[in-house]
């Protein structure tokens, strides 16, 4: 399966894909699209970037 470390990241964090997509401004229908390939190197440390601070955010912690 495609983006599999962008999958573990947002599971182990507890963060839905849906919430990654809002967060980065697209739609969720557009987010799950694009992860059916591998992304790009950039957009995943994005997508990462992403679900830090979505965690992070919950925990009450600034980033």
């Amino acid at each position: 399966m495609a983006n599999e470390i962008i999958r573990a990241a947002a599971k182990r964090r507890a963060v839905k894909l849906w919430e990654v997509a809002a967060y980065c401004g697209i739609a969720d229908t557009t987010l799950c699209r694009q992860m059916r390939r591998e992304l790009p190197v950039e957009r995943q440390k994005e997508m990462l970037a992403a679900i830090d601070a979505i965690a992070a955010e919950r925990a009450g912690v600034s980033v």
